[in-house]
């Protein structure tokens, strides 16, 4: 049977989530899903790194880390610095797996992960949004012709695979647009004012209950989702978007008069990512907060949930909706894409071809999705 070798990059909530899932329900998922997982390198800002070929003893692993003693790899046979590019190069993983922290304004340093892992042979699973918004079709480029798998199931609604599903489950139905939630931090702080919080308010608890960062900007001002926007655009509608396409303003100029005055109306205030072809063969795209009414499909997903409403041609429009956040449930998300890349693997090896690019499309002339 096989085993897939897996080098976990970033060893913060999502990656550490994989190896307690590895760790408790190996066995388990080896005889559901019909192959083993094996984590054979780590890399950490705080505890350094770790190779080793025959397997890395997970529980050593998970209990760093967590007591804030400070010790690292180094006393594990690594080294005490993350040391991501010779790991990532020189490990014996078949797929690696990313999950660190993206900068919005050029994606990296998980950008170079991506490509250092693609450029020596070995697939990519990643939750970040910044490789594929602005370098996916270079990466999947560079995938393609490498023979390896891209895969990013998470960067969009975490857990929830709203790609995939899109991608499998409405083959025959031509998606003309979208409109959806996908910012847990936004969407709850403008359900806490419509209780009658301002706000700073909600925002500060928000903060507290780890919902909203410190520097909760990239969340309130749209950024995140503008990201997701780009993801989605180029993926379901086979766009060629760049960020700057994207229209961005996020709910800081929302005021509590505004959430009054949307109740008086039936209505709710959201912050709804959006895109759709246009009559001249273009996407619109665009972030925006907007009252929408009580009988809209998106009015009533609250808190961290998150939903993506499609129009269709054949059905008009269907609504997905689940989690948008949590590390398990991100966790899940990589697992999903190895699952992905294993039955690419089977579907290449019975064809006797190699494994294509995993996720990137490019419209045909009539609209539909053609694999690059």
């Amino acid at each position: 049977m096989t085993t897939y070798d897996l080098a976990l990059i970033g060893f913060g909530g999502v990656n550490r989530s994989l190896a307690e899932l590895i760790a408790a329900r190996g066995e388990a998922l080896r005889a559901e899903l019909g192959f083993g997982l094996r984590v054979v390198a780590i890399t950490d800002l705080r505890l350094g790194s770790l190779m080793d070929a025959d397997g890395i003893d997970l529980s050593m692993a998970l209990a760093l880390g967590g007591d804030g003693g400070g010790e690292t790899f180094a006393r594990h046979g690594g080294s005490a610095a993350p040391d991501n590019e010779a790991v990532i190069r020189n490990c014996t993983a078949d797929i690696i797996c990313e999950a660190t922290f993206t900068n919005p304004d050029d994606g990296e340093p998980a950008v170079s992960h991506v490509r250092w892992a693609l450029e020596s042979g070995k697939s990519v699973c990643t939750t970040n949004k910044g490789p594929v918004a602005l370098r996916g079709r270079e990466l999947a480029a560079l995938a393609e012709q490498q023979g390896v798998r891209f895969e990013f199931e998470g960067a969009v609604m975490s857990g929830t695979p709203v790609i995939r599903l899109a991608k499998q489950m409405f083959s025959g139905l031509k998606i003309n647009g979208f409109e959806g939630i996908m910012n847990g931090t936004s969407n709850y702080v403008l359900g806490r004012m419509e209780a009658g919080l301002d706000l700073g308010e909600a925002v500060r608890e928000a903060q507290e209950l780890g919902y909203a960062e410190a520097n909760p900007a990239a969340d309130l001002e749209g950024f995140d989702v503008q990201l997701k926007v780009l993801i989605l655009a180029n993926e379901l509608l086979g766009g060629n978007l760049q960020l700057k396409d994207i229209r961005r303003e996020g709910i800081s100029a929302v005021t509590p008069e505004d959430i009054r005055a949307a109740a008086s109306a039936g209505q709710r205030w959201k912050l709804v990512g959006s895109a759709r072809r246009t009559p001249d063969g273009g996407i619109a795209a665009g972030v925006a907060p907007r009252a929408v009414d009580l009988e809209h499909s998106l009015a009533g997903i609250s808190g961290a949930t998150n939903a993506v409403s499609f129009e269709t041609d054949l059905l008009g429009p269907v609504t997905v909706s689940g989690p948008g956040a949590g590390r398990i449930e991100t966790a899940y998300a990589l697992l999903s894409d190895i699952i992905a890349i294993h039955q690419a693997s089977e579907i290449s090896g019975a064809a006797g071809s190699p494994a294509a690019a995993g996720s990137l499309e490019a419209a045909t002339e009539d609209g539909g999705l053609a694999r690059v």
